[in-house]
């Protein structure tokens, strides 16, 4: 499947001298080592049957990030971002983690501009999270940054000097599957958005038809409020939206995994946050934001309680094994954009010379979970060296305490060529 996007690439390396080209190159090596937790639904599903639920294990990745642009007459111009990739984690064998980031072509018409391909393609004003996100949705808060996947789509771009309008058609080969292969960010859908800027203030509006969630509509701004201060916000309301239900099962044991993506209905999801920059070369972030799109609180009341209620079975030798794996499928939700639908964000950033030293929180007042990161870079004419730490935490019951890892660490090291 990736043979011959990559071959296509490489053959754009080969077009004649004729044509403007730029091509660049990121090596990394980064090593990841994760602490588990010692309670939740995986946890205990681990120490009920070792090897069924583990969290991920430390390893190592080492990967190549290659980028390429051909600029041909007549406006027209080829891109591409491969990344290659292999990672080996602590106790089992290595695997592959190659795949092509962007592969597009691009046809500039003055004021208008045609994109056809996979592209990376990301929207709103937000930092850790962006309800306009509509085409990329792209994960945030990351603990390595590095370039996301793009999405198939195709776009028509028109600009003036002071404003924007794309229209793009993201995943056409989908447009006549079923729902079930396309939730997220794989549905086909029709979006657009407008961009114009007013004096010192940057609007936004966004608007998105999905092929099975139907409409939506958003709005972003950002203000700069003087030479220090910058605000914005984002709001959608939507019609429909892919997420996560049990249905009506009870706390019994389950022969089949409970929890399913589902078409479910609408809500809405909001952003408000600022920053404020002043010296020494020192930022502040603050964000507070609700998803509509995550689990409810009664939802989490009843996944505590059915996780109550399966280790209470698996204290009986004859269901041991049966409880694991339905408490290991407790932990499919966690893979949600946001786990609990109000959180507050803030970060810390100090930038002295080639250092960036940052903290970071995230808190889910709901039941006062949190995730704390800190992390420093370094950053040379061709080296750049990242380490990071982030720790789970929180009260028992809450959310984020019983994910599957307590503490993670990483330390990369990328030279560009």
């Amino acid at each position: 499947m990736r043979t011959l996007p990559i071959a296509l690439l490489l053959c754009s390396l080969a077009l004649p001298a004729v044509a403007a080209a730029d091509s660049g190159a990121d090596l990394t090596l980064r090593a990841d080592d994760r602490s588990a937790a010692d309670r939740g639904p995986l946890a205990q599903a681990e120490a009920l049957q070792p090897g069924l639920a583990p969290a991920t294990p430390s390893g190592a990745l080492l990967q190549a990030e290659l980028r390429h642009t051909q600029r041909l007459p007549a406006g027209l111009s080829l891109h591409g971002n491969v990344l290659l990739a292999h990672q080996r984690l602590q106790g089992g064998a290595g695997n592959d983690g190659s795949r092509v980031n962007e592969l597009d072509a691009a046809l500039d018409l003055g004021p208008w501009q045609l994109s056809a391909g996979k592209k990376v393609l990301g929207w709103d004003v937000g930092y850790g999270f962006r309800p306009n996100d509509v085409v990329q949705q792209e994960t945030r808060r990351t603990q390595f940054g590095q370039t996301p996947e793009g999405r198939p789509l195709l776009m028509v771009e028109g600009f003036s000097a002071e404003s924007t309008l794309a229209l793009v058609w993201a995943n056409p080969q989908r447009w006549n599957q079923r729902a079930d292969d396309q939730r997220g960010a794989r549905e086909s859908a029709l979006a657009a958005r407008a961009y114009t800027r007013l004096g010192g203030l940057d609007l936004h509006g966004f608007a998105r038809h999905g092929r099975h969630t139907g409409a939506s509509t958003g709005l972003a701004l950002s203000w700069v409020a003087g030479d220090a201060l910058e605000l914005h916000a984002s709001a959608r309301v939507f019609e429909r939206h892919d997420g996560w239900t049990t249905g009506p099962t009870d706390r019994s044991l389950q022969a089949t995994n409970p929890w399913q993506q589902q078409t479910l209905g609408g809500g809405s999801q909001w952003l408000l946050g600022g920053q404020w920059t002043g010296g020494p070369r020192l930022s502040l972030l603050f964000e507070a934001w609700h998803d509509g799109t995550a689990l409810s609180d009664a939802q989490w009341r009843d996944w505590g309680t059915r996780n109550r209620a399966l280790a209470t079975l698996a204290q009986q030798a004859a269901w041991r094994g049966a409880a694991a794996g339905n408490l290991a499928w407790q932990a499919t939700p966690f893979g949600s954009a946001s786990l609990r639908r109000d959180n507050v964000y803030a970060r810390m950033a100090w930038q002295p010379e080639d250092w960036t030293l940052s903290v970071d929180a995230l808190l889910t007042p709901a039941d006062r979970g949190h995730i704390v990161s800190a992390a420093l870079q370094w950053t040379g004419d061709r080296w750049r060296i990242d380490a990071g730490l982030r720790w789970y935490g929180g009260p028992a019951a809450s959310i984020l305490a019983q994910l599957p890892t307590r503490r993670s660490a990483l330390l990369a090291a990328t030279l560009t060529f």
